[in-house]
């Protein structure tokens, strides 16, 4: 089995001093040799991924984009103190191997981990792979256990308690996501003041704080040749906090196959698979593996969708004012204005439900 996002040449905006980055990195892995060869992958449309392939040995390089970033985004930092912490603990993250803050290297803070060979799905399986419905059903379901043990790690075992800021998660998420979109809004874009109101106006408190992972896709993880998963990959915005918003976002890129047809243009990953988990099964073994029975489920998956039309709207701020000229992004703008509507569509059927 190989790996399906196979590197590319660098992007001309995204090019580096290769120089540089080996003589920094030289200073913290021995015996590398001379200069690698590096290459991009597609995938990916937040921070940038890089292949640096020297003779024995692969390595990957993160840094964050270019252009405008919302303050809390793209933080090579903590991406990098999370896996080195969880790694003893939590088996699936990569080993990472240096942090580099010093930006006359590159121009950001970055890092370099190893590489972990195996396949990463994106919209549909790579060329040969095929599933029955009972491996499509025991991939989804492993993805989903995968979460659990994930939000079932002790944060004091992992080091990590000061990560986030306590209780409170769910208030501080819709109050920043909420300042995030009226920061990165464009003139094209609905204003979403139903939806940020309607979460305002109907918060849970906290059912629990754990480590979370903020961004669990099937792009996300590393399948071996047994189709096991052997790694999970982008930590970026991981941190403390609610595990059922962690779920709320993970269901918001969860495209069912019985889904509309705007929907599945937005697909990343094969969760249209016949076989695999439809989004209400996923709640329900997620919640019964983790104890956990919410009262107002609706709260989590409108959030879950709002948060990926901020994520949507910030990356295709971007592009708008040309900070980046990834084709790729000049859509977006479409896709959170159908965002919007999926909220309010959520929110009415809950307010149904209520009266």
């Amino acid at each position: 089995m190989t790996q399906r996002d196979q590197p590319r040449e660098v992007r001309a905006e995204d090019a580096f001093d290769t120089a540089a980055v080996h003589a920094w990195l030289s200073s913290v892995v021995d015996g590398l040799g001379g200069e690698p060869t590096v290459r991009q992958f597609p995938g990916g449309a937040s921070n940038l991924t890089y292949l640096l392939e020297y003779p024995d040995r692969d390595l990957i390089l993160r840094r964050p984009p270019v252009g405008k970033k919302a303050a809390s985004a793209h933080d090579m930092k903590r991406e990098f103190r999370v896996q080195s912490a969880l790694k003893p603990v939590y088996p699936y993250v990569p080993t990472v191997l240096g942090l580099c803050e010093d930006h006359s290297v590159l121009g950001s803070d970055f890092y370099v981990m190893e590489r972990i060979p195996g396949t990463i799905l994106r919209g549909d399986l790579p060329e040969g792979m095929t599933l029955t419905e009972a491996e499509a059903r025991s991939l989804s379901t492993a993805l989903i256990d995968r979460f659990v043990d994930l939000h079932q790690v002790d944060p004091e075992a992992a080091g990590l308690t000061d990560l986030g800021k306590g209780r409170g998660y769910v208030g501080r998420q819709v109050k920043g996501w909420s300042e995030r979109f009226v920061a990165a809004r464009t003139d094209n874009v609905p204003d979403f003041a139903e939806v940020m109101s309607w979460l305002d106006a109907h918060q849970p408190d906290d059912v629990a704080t754990v480590v979370i992972h903020n961004d669990w896709r099937f792009d996300n993880v590393v399948l071996d040749d047994d189709r096991e998963i052997v790694g999970v990959l982008d930590w970026e915005m991981s941190t403390l906090g609610d595990p059922l918003m962690d779920l709320g976002g993970l269901i918001a890129y969860w495209i069912q196959g019985d889904d509309d047809d705007v929907f599945k243009m937005a697909r990343r990953q094969p969760s249209h698979v016949p076989g695999m988990l439809t989004r209400a099964e996923i709640v329900d073994h997620y919640c019964s593996r983790m104890g956990l029975r919410p009262a107002n489920w609706a709260f989590y998956e409108v959030f879950g969708l709002f948060r990926l039309a901020v994520i949507l709207q910030q990356i295709y701020y971007r592009y708008h004012h040309g900070q980046t000229t990834n084709p790729a992004f000049k859509d977006f703008w479409m896709f959170s204005g159908y965002l919007e509507w999926r909220c309010r569509e959520l929110i009415s059927r809950a307010i149904g439900q209520v009266l």
